[in-house]
């Protein structure tokens, strides 16, 4: 019989700050996705949290953290210090491979806005530890182009077909990419993918890329 499911709040050391996270599991998950939350979002949001759900549905475990503490979320310029963004990101990878729950798990990053470019920068410096990259409405440009180009993980950027200025850099970015890729745009949808039906198909996209990420990368000794 499969473990059940299981929630708990966790807090990871980030330099001289910890930060805290909801890391929830189904029964024997296929990998772990660590959420990378865009400007001015959080462990939270709604969308992220729907999006997560449909994840554990689909046999991953997630773990949604925010990345800033309240007073540096007050802070407007801390939500696009990419890397401060991506090295309290590291810090929670890094959480993940030492946690027993999770330690066996291939890791996948699920970035939104600018967190998205601190799943690609994540993805480029430490590339054993990442195993797949989707981004929702993100802004990989962030990331830089020598970042882009080091990428190797298999990386999907999702992209609302409405979004206009945000569709061209994540076209930018994709061309820079040499890694296995893919860039689906959703028709009907802006950049919160509010439009009915538009977050579902997010869900469902991002789904079907970790579980076949994910299980291909699964590490030997894993339930």
């Amino acid at each position: 019989m499969s473990p059940a499911h299981s929630s708990r709040l966790v807090r990871v050391a980030a330099d001289a700050v910890a930060i805290e996270g909801m890391l929830e599991s189904p029964g024997d998950p296929l990998g772990v996705v660590l959420f990378a939350h865009g400007s001015g979002s959080g462990r939270l949001s709604p969308r992220n949290n729907y999006v997560a759900q449909e994840l554990r549905q689909a046999g991953l475990a997630t773990l949604l953290i925010d990345l800033l503490t309240p007073a540096e979320d007050r802070d407007y310029s801390r939500r696009f210090d990419i890397d401060l963004l991506t090295s309290r990101l590291a810090d929670a990878a890094r959480f993940l491979s030492l946690d027993p729950a999770t330690a066996t798990l291939p890791v996948g990053l699920f970035g939104a806005s600018t967190g998205a470019a601190a799943a690609l920068r994540l993805a480029a410096t430490e590339p054993s530890r990442v195993q797949a990259v989707v981004s929702r409405g993100g802004r990989p440009d962030l990331a830089g182009e020598a970042a882009l180009s080091r990428v190797c993980t298999p990386t999907l950027l999702i992209v609302g077909g409405l979004d206009y200025g945000v569709i061209e850099l994540n076209e930018a970015a994709f061309r820079r990419l040499g890694c296995i890729k893919q860039l689906a745009i959703v028709p009907g949808a802006t950049h919160l993918f509010e439009e009915p039906g538009t977050l579902e198909e997010v869900a469902i996209q991002a789904s079907a890329w970790f579980r076949q990420h994910l299980s291909a990368a699964r590490r030997p000794g894993a339930a």
